[in-house]
């Protein structure tokens, strides 16, 4: 099924159709279609929790209504986040993960796999990997900096 979105053209030049599906899938189905390319600095879509977090995160702030990248950010380009498994699928589930979320400014790339938990104030720059073993948990603690690390295994940090 394709889910359409009719809009007026600015100029007055008839109906725009905004498709959600595949768009070569769907151009077929309209004659005399033109398809233009929407670079992705012109939007920020959030299809998975993965998405979300960046959105979330320090990396963008609001400037005249719109999201855009961070200037403190050193280089523009978005990380690459990879929120594996259903401990992460739904939104529900990420925010019980996150009591805060980390900041991401000197992020490169992040993947999290298994019952993992992110305390408050933490940092992670380069490349992370944190990745817990099945059954098992890992409780990222308050405070942490990653920098340029792989977690795996079994991490718990209890308060007393």
């Amino acid at each position: 099924m394709i889910s359409l979105t009719f809009q007026s053209a600015p100029s007055g030049a008839g109906v725009i159709i905004q498709l959600e599906t595949a768009a070569g899938a769907a151009m077929k189905n309209f004659n005399g279609a033109i398809g233009v390319r929407v670079p992705r600095s012109r939007f920020l879509p959030v299809k998975t929790t993965s998405d979300l977090l960046l959105v979330m995160s320090d990396l963008y702030t609001i400037a005249n209504g719109s999201l855009v990248m961070n200037p403190n950010r050193g280089f523009m380009s978005v990380p690459l986040v990879k929120l594996g498994d259903i401990n992460f699928r739904n939104v529900k589930d990420f925010l019980s993960r996150f009591q805060n979320i980390p900041n991401m400014l000197e992020l490169d790339h992040l993947t999290v796999s298994g019952d993992v938990t992110f305390g408050t104030s933490i940092t992670l720059k380069g490349t992370v990997i944190i990745i817990a073993n099945h059954g098992e948990r890992i409780d990222i603690p308050s405070g942490a900096v990653l920098e340029n690390k792989i977690v795996s295994g079994n991490l718990r940090i209890l308060d007393h």
